[in-house]
């Protein structure tokens, strides 16, 4: 049996008609299978590979990480090197209140992370959600995600969850003296990039401290530049009180984070100690590579192209096909009429060249999230891909 057909027995589907393209190899913003053919990456990973596939730095970080040591200790045992240096890196370039990080394995795992520590400092028990929101696929994260058809299957979840309507000012009377937080995506993702307006996100930090509640922010997807600055909630001038990352976080090893106040983070010292734990979430290897991504991220300017990136796909994503182009930075939903349409496109664009998908929660919209470093002219080409198909 080929490749193909061992992976179709023998991994775990998620889906009855996975992709199943058999890559290869990655570089920069480009994916190769194995009869040579080149994809531009219009994917990224999901968001993950920001500063590009196999940024030649964080190869370097790997291997000499590799040279030192591997796993020896569950998280918080040992003072290992990479984990203190990147959380120090990443609270420099984080507001003062978000001073302790605690690494996870995934951005899933700092979704329950930050629910448990928000039940543990508030002492509430009911945690809010959006609708359209998409935050992991662990139970407690199913729990909050903002759509019933992927968690009617697993129930029952989560008691006490109430699931509001995001950029509703009327929504935010539910958050009350009994709510522990509120989990928001900066940028709803999945819903095919909605932003809030930056009178409501400011309405919800304000109701979230008048009442004492703890304001979640995930950017596990908006984080790492996405957006056109380092952090999403940057774009609105407010601050969480906990921030979930993940994605571009180990800039292509497996890592997530929840980041907050140390006076906060704490609570996890004590009835019970060891309040949360992890065998490999921080893994020294995942550190490094995410460390040396991030100051790639920051040394060599990306962030400052995404604006011009952004317009650029803007100015050459017109078709009458196209119904609607919504976009946040290098995140944008190129919506058409039908799923129906969009999987045709999307079919079209990868026998073409171009790897793109759908949204989870507006199939009918094609995903563009590519690495911030793809060139202009790959751009132009994924673009002209796109409107070709449009035309068949």
């Amino acid at each position: 049996m080929n490749q193909r057909e061992l992976f179709l027995r023998h991994v775990a589907q998620t889906s009855s008609a996975p992709l199943a393209l058999e890559i290869v190899k990655a570089d920069c913003a480009s994916l190769y299978d194995a009869a040579g053919r080149e994809y531009i990456d219009l994917i990224g990973g999901i968001s993950v590979a920001n500063i590009g596939h196999r940024h030649p730095k964080v190869i370097a970080a790997i291997q000499e990480q590799l040279e030192a040591y591997l796993h020896i200790m569950v998280y918080g045992e040992f003072v290992e090197a990479p984990q203190v240096q990147y959380a120090k890196l990443l609270t420099d370039n984080l507001p003062a209140s978000l001073n302790a990080v605690y690494f996870t394995n995934s951005g899933a795992e700092a979704v329950e992370g930050a629910m448990k520590l928000a039940k543990r400092v508030t002492n509430r028990t009911q945690i809010i959600a959006f609708n359209h929101s998409y935050h992991g696929s662990t139970q407690g994260a199913l729990s909050i995600i903002g759509d019933e058809y992927w968690r009617n299957a697993f129930r029952p979840l989560l008691p006490d969850v109430l699931h509001l309507q995001y950029n509703s000012f009327e929504s935010l009377n539910e958050i009350t003296e009994q709510t522990a937080s509120v989990i928001a995506e900066t940028v709803q993702a999945e819903a095919g990039i909605l932003a809030p307006t930056k009178e409501w996100i400011q309405a919800l930090r304000k109701k979230c401290t008048d009442t004492g509640t703890l304001l979640i922010l995930d950017e596990i997807q908006a984080g790492f530049g996405r957006t056109g600055k380092l952090w999403g909630f940057e774009n609105f001038a407010i601050v969480p009180n906990v921030l979930l990352l993940g994605k571009a976080l180990g800039a292509g090893m497996p890592l997530g984070a929840f980041i907050a106040d140390k006076k906060l983070m704490d609570a996890f010292t004590d009835n019970p100690v060891l309040g949360h734990i992890t065998t490999f979430g921080g893994h020294p290897v995942c550190c490094a590579a995410g460390m040396a991504g991030l100051k790639a991220l920051l040394e060599e300017g990306w962030i400052a192209t995404v604006k011009a990136k952004e317009e650029l796909f803007r100015s050459l994503l017109l078709h009458p096909k196209i119904k609607a182009v919504r976009s946040y930075g290098l995140w944008i939903a190129v919506e058409f009429d039908s799923f129906e349409t969009n999987k045709k496109v999307i079919d079209h664009c990868i026998a073409a060249g171009v790897l793109t998908d759908w949204f989870l929660f507006a199939a009918h919209c094609l995903r563009i999230s590519p690495p911030l470093i793809i060139s202009e002219q790959q751009i132009e080409k994924a673009c002209a891909v796109i409107v070709a198909a449009c035309d068949q």
